[in-house]
């Protein structure tokens, strides 16, 4: 097992990494003003509008466990408020662009040290796993332009993620309100409908045989 495998395995880095991600970003993210959420509706998800088998949130919850283990598998399947966020071309996108793909949505900054930390892990996930049925989504919510994002994924050889970013940060700001948001990375598991599955907040070995078993059974849902 590799050292950055083991510093993740450990209940207490998670927690150290949690705590970071809230106070380092606490300036860019809790000192924009709360309108900046770009999804309106209700403060609470809903889920009358999922109808994701029970049996797959049954399957989950049991791979939810060792390098895995703060994936917070839902009762019922919820739905998402609208989020929404640009393409490395400037598009405008929301996750309905992606009906029919099962998402592993994770939200990063490069000043989160957690989050530069499993990024490689992710990459090799959508490498191993990704696929017209499944997508590793990492979202940038870095303020100003695309520059230090840009650079960061060129120094670690990361080309297969894309940049997908809101500089806003409503995006966290959106989740934030739903209960589903208090620190970076965080990391939602969507159904094809896209319905939320699963949440957690703080950092995972991606690259492991666990996450990849959750996946697994995520893919088939």
């Amino acid at each position: 097992m590799s050292q950055s495998r083991k510093r993740l395995s450990t209940g207490a880095m998670v927690a150290i990494a949690i705590a970071l991600g809230a106070i380092i970003g606490a300036a860019g993210i809790y000192g924009k003003a709360m309108s900046s959420g770009n999804a309106s509706g209700p403060e609470s998800l809903a889920s009358a509008q999922c109808t994701a088998d029970p049996s797959l949130l049954a399957a989950l919850k049991p791979l939810a466990h060792g390098e895995v283990a703060a994936m917070s598998v839902r009762e019922s399947a919820s739905v998402l408020p609208d989020l929404s966020f640009t393409s490395a071309d400037g598009t405008s996108m929301q996750l309905a662009d992606f009906a029919g793909q099962t998402l592993l949505v994770n939200l990063w900054a490069t000043w989160c040290v957690p989050c530069r930390e499993e990024m490689p892990a992710l990459s090799h996930l959508q490498s191993e796993l990704g696929d017209d049925g499944f997508k590793v989504l990492a979202i940038n919510i870095d303020a100003g332009d695309d520059s230090k994002p840009k650079a960061f994924l060129g120094e670690i050889g990361v080309d297969n993620l894309g940049l997908y970013r809101d500089s806003s940060m409503g995006v966290f700001n959106t989740l934030k309100k739903q209960g589903l948001a208090f620190g970076l990375p965080v990391t939602l598991m969507v159904g094809k409908d896209g319905c939320l599955l699963g949440a957690m907040n703080g950092p995972a070995e991606w690259a492991s045989d666990d996450a990849k078993a959750l996946v697994t059974a995520l893919k088939a849902g």
